[in-house]
């Protein structure tokens, strides 16, 4: 069975590559591309006043990126203000690109690697015990059309505790562009769905394909690394569902056991 990886680029080759290395068959297949927005002054102004920020949540890994992509000459990661991300993926690809700022491992707040999942509602009680009324909360986010698209479950949960949120676009996401060779990738998967599974880990890279592919043959696999994107990717039409937490170990383990049943 092929694993087609649509997390975004460099992800994508990086995820098939590991899953490769593990003995699985995977190949990426990017359905968004990320790339900076179209306007970094506010991100840049906003290093600027990270002194008066309580915490900044990080989306995830390319929020980090671009977000230190945008750092203006000299400007340090304050003492006082805290990093929050969704799981450990993002929390390390935090001290990746801003450790060099000065962000220390003790001002990440993250769940644990144990965590049932890795989203806002698990994040969530490792902030709840700081104090936040009247501080100042940013969320670095994706979003198209020049638009950040923030995290309004989470924002609430700040907000009724006394924090002022503002979501800062630290990147934008759209479709990924295809060659001649991912078409017919794609269109194989769609002739042969039991010998393909599609690795999910956004429900907008799934509204993507269903665009370009339109609605999935009723056998095809989807392997989907949060319960929000098996239930879209089961609305474009995939019969075969798998959840699992986004570590590959876990990917791997379920793409082992779909390895070993048979294909029609």
């Amino acid at each position: 069975m092929l694993t087609l990886v649509t997390r975004p680029e460099p992800q994508a080759s990086q995820w098939a590559a590991d899953l490769n290395a593990l003995g699985l068959h995977a190949q990426p297949l990017p359905l968004l591309a990320l790339t900076a927005p179209p306007d970094a002054a506010p991100v840049a102004r906003a290093w600027q006043q990270l002194a008066e920020v309580a915490c900044v949540l990080f989306v995830s890994p390319a929020a980090a990126h671009w977000w230190a992509q945008a750092r203006p000459a000299g400007a340090c990661w304050p003492a006082g203000t805290l990093a929050a991300a969704p799981g450990p993926g993002t929390a390390l690809a935090l001290l990746q690109s801003l450790g060099h700022a000065g962000l220390t491992p003790e001002q990440v707040i993250s769940p644990p690697a144990t965590a049932a999942q890795f989203d806002s509602e698990h994040l969530w009680p490792w902030l709840a015990p700081h104090p936040w009324a009247g501080r100042r909360v940013l969320i670095a986010s994706g979003g198209d059309q020049g638009e950040a698209r923030g995290r309004q479950w989470l924002s609430a949960q700040w907000q009724a505790q006394g924090a002022t949120v503002d979501a800062l676009l630290a990147y934008t996401r759209g479709p990924a562009p295809w060659t001649d060779a991912d078409l017919a990738q794609a269109r194989q998967a769609w002739a042969q769905p039991g010998h393909h599974a599609w690795l999910f880990s956004s429900s907008q890279a799934i509204d993507v394909l269903q665009a370009r592919m339109g609605r999935a043959p009723a056998r095809a696999v989807a392997v989907c690394t949060h319960p929000r994107v098996a239930e879209r990717a089961a609305q474009a039409g995939f019969g075969r569902l798998v959840d699992t937490r986004p570590q590959l170990a876990e990917v791997a383990s379920a793409l082992q056991v779909l390895s070993c049943e048979p294909h029609a």
